[in-house]
């Protein structure tokens, strides 16, 4: 039992380990110019669920269930990797900042000009000063989930280039009646791009 309890903690280590790897190698390829920005008309949807994927097993540990409520023939245009990445990132953060047993809903909605993508916990909501601190690159902390993940707001910062490497902007809706709300804007898919 004991070693069954260690190898679970040394799994969720490893996985900490390599996302904030991950991100960091990002992060830095970004700042160096080395991230193609090749947008293309994607299905949200199927983006969506590929992007999240691999963060099924830590939502199951938790019994946290994600909701995919984005129409089926909701395009965007963007850049697949930046996208993946950026839904992956805002459902790792929700999945660690909601308790057990709760529910990350991932919806979109268009508008004249944009299309919203808003990923929805219902997490005990952050705090103000914490809120302030999310995107600012000079507040690059570590931070604890709700079962003591531990986690960094590189992911969010890198979220936020991505984003406005689209034309786009990124915040924060949260309170503890509500939740937590990270939405951000994609632009639509121009006319000129054929189905």
């Amino acid at each position: 039992r004991e070693i069954q309890k260690m190898a679970v903690m040394m799994s969720k280590s490893a996985n900490n380990l390599y996302n904030l790897l991950d991100n960091m190698l990002q992060w830095t390829r970004l700042n160096q110019g080395k991230i193609p920005f090749e947008p293309q008309k994607l299905n949200l949807k199927t983006i969506s669920r590929d992007a999240v994927s691999i963060l099924k097993p830590h939502a199951d540990e938790k019994n946290i269930i994600i909701n995919h409520y984005a129409a089926d023939d909701t395009n965007v245009y963007g850049d697949i990797f930046m996208l993946k990445t950026i839904i992956r990132n805002l459902v790792s953060s929700a999945i660690k900042f909601t308790d057990r047993n709760g529910q990350i809903n991932i919806t979109a909605h268009e508008t004249p000009s944009d299309l919203i993508v808003s990923v929805w916990d219902n997490g005990s909501g952050i705090s103000p000063d914490y809120l302030k601190k999310l995107f600012d690159i000079s507040q690059i902390h570590s931070t604890l989930g709700i079962a003591e993940e531990k986690g960094t707001t590189l992911g969010l910062l890198l979220c936020k280039e991505f984003v406005e490497k689209h034309g786009g902007k990124i915040w924060v809706e949260s309170d503890k009646v509500n939740g937590n709300e990270i939405k951000f804007t994609l632009p639509v898919v121009p006319e000129n791009i054929l189905s």
